[in-house]
C-alpha cells in the first residue's frame, strides 16, 4: 500500500489525485490552504491538514506531521501552485512575483527537501512535480507563472539526477489547459488586457491544439498514478504533457 502526500490536495487537480491514489489503494494525506475543501477531503477518508504554502514555517510543520501520520512516505505529489496576474512584465508588481515563485517553486523545494529523508527509506519512492504547458512555451502576460514552471521542470531534472542512487524516481507533468475555475479566471484576465471577448480567447486557446477539448483533471489523477506505479519503474528525469497535443502557448 503506497502512502501518499499531496499538496493542495484537497481541490481542483489535487483532490482528482488524491481520489485516483485512494481508489488504487493508497493512504492519502492531502494538505491544502482551503479549510472549507479540507473538511469535504476529511470527509471523504484522506488524512488532511492546513498548510500554506507560501509560508515556510507551516511547511516545516505539515511535512513531518504527514510523515508521522502516513507511517513514512512512498509517494510525494508537488501539485501546489497559484496563476499570478496576466500583466505585461513592466506592469507586474513585484511582490506578485514574489509571490507566485515563493507558493510555486519554494514551496516545491522545501516540501521536497523535507520529504526527501522519508523517502529514501521507501522501497519505490516517487516523486511527481505538477509543471504547465507554460513550462514549455513561453506566455506573453504570465512571466512569473511562466517562469516558475520552466524553473519546475530544471528542479525535476536536476533532483531526478540527484536521487536516482537512492532509487527515488522523479518526473513532471505537464497539463494544457484544464477545464474548472482557475482556466475561466486566466481567460478572463486574457480578454480583458487584449480586449476580446472571453468565447474568442477560449477559441485561441482550442486552435493552438489538435485536440479541440479541455483537459479533465481525472486524467492528470490517472497519468500522476500511473507514474508512481511499478509499470513506470524505468521513467525519470522526463517531463509529460499532457495537454491535447498543444504545439504553442
Amino acid at each position: 500500500m503506497q502512502r501518499v502526500l499531496i499538496t493542495a490536495g484537497a481541490s481542483g487537480i489535487g483532490r482528482a489525485i488524491a481520489r485516483a491514489f485512494k481508489a488504487n489503494g493508497a493512504t492519502v494525506f492531502v494538505c491544502d490552504v482551503d479549510e472549507n475543501a479540507l473538511a469535504e477531503a476529511a470527509g471523504e477518508g484522506f488524512m488532511a491538514a492546513l498548510c500554506d504554502m507560501g509560508v515556510r514555517a507551516e511547511i516545516e510543520r505539515m511535512v513531518p506531521a504527514a510523515i508521522a501520520a502516513l507511517g513514512g512516505l512512498d509517494v510525494l505529489v508537488n501539485n501546489a501552485g497559484i496563476a499570478g496576474p496576466t500583466l505585461p512584465v513592466e506592469r507586474m508588481p513585484p511582490a506578485e512575483w514574489d509571490k507566485v515563485m515563493t507558493v510555486n517553486i519554494t514551496g516545491m523545494f522545501d516540501v521536497t527537501r523535507l520529504a526527501v529523508p522519508a523517502l529514501k527509506q521507501s522501497k519505490a519512492g516517487v516523486i511527481v512535480n505538477l509543471s504547465s504547458m507554460a513550462g514549455r512555451f513561453g506566455f506573453a502576460n504570465r512571466s512569473p507563472y511562466a517562469a516558475s514552471k520552466w524553473a519546475v521542470i530544471g528542479f525535476t531534472k536536476t533532483i531526478a539526477i540527484e536521487l536516482a542512487g537512492d532509487g527515488i524516481r522523479v518526473n513532471a507533468i505537464a497539463p494544457g489547459a484544464v477545464a474548472g475555475a482557475r482556466i475561466e479566471r486566466v481567460f478572463a484576465g486574457r480578454a480583458e488586457i487584449g480586449g476580446k471577448t472571453i468565447e474568442a480567447v477560449r477559441a485561441e486557446a482550442m486552435a493552438n491544439q489538435s485536440i479541440k477539448a479541455m483537459i479533465d483533471p481525472k486524467d492528470i489523477a490517472a497519468l500522476a498514478v500511473f507514474l508512481a506505479s511499478d509499470a513506470a519503474k524505468a521513467i525519470s528525469g522526463q517531463v509529460i504533457p499532457i495537454d491535447n497535443d498543444r504545439q504553442k502557448a
